[in-house]
């Protein structure tokens, strides 16, 4: 009887560990409906994940070359810069209107001058 208790305690633990980690996974993996748009330049590459026409999620910034820089992504009246680094992902979450496309870009500045602006145009 005490050993069917604490298997049963067992099992209720376990259970409620598993949906613990189930809801985590839900509530931080990205939504179903998001588009991931890249396209690359010279110097960078420029990838985006955004929601229809007007929600931008993320600009991930690379270098082609491996090499860090201040990395720089803008679009709208959002601006983030990062510096000494080859790749780095900006949180944009935020809805930007643009008509009739929409123009995610990433910059690319070393040595105090800039390298290359590079843009992914959503439809």
């Amino acid at each position: 009887m005490e050993q069917a208790r604490r298997t049963r305690c067992r099992v209720a633990t376990v259970t409620a560990a598993l949906a613990a980690a189930g809801g985590l996974l839900l509530v931080t993996a990205a939504p179903a409906s998001a588009e991931v748009k890249s396209t690359c330049g010279t110097y960078i590459c420029v990838a985006t994940a955004y929601q229809g026409r007007d929600y931008v999620q993320d600009v991930t910034v690379t270098t082609r070359d491996g090499l860090p820089g201040t990395l720089r992504a803008f679009v709208g009246d959002y601006r983030g810069s990062k510096a000494n680094v080859s790749r780095w992902r900006f949180v944009v979450d935020r809805e930007i209107r643009a008509y009739p496309r929409l123009a995610v870009c990433g910059g690319l500045d070393r040595g105090g001058r800039v390298v290359e602006n590079h843009c992914v145009m959503i439809p």
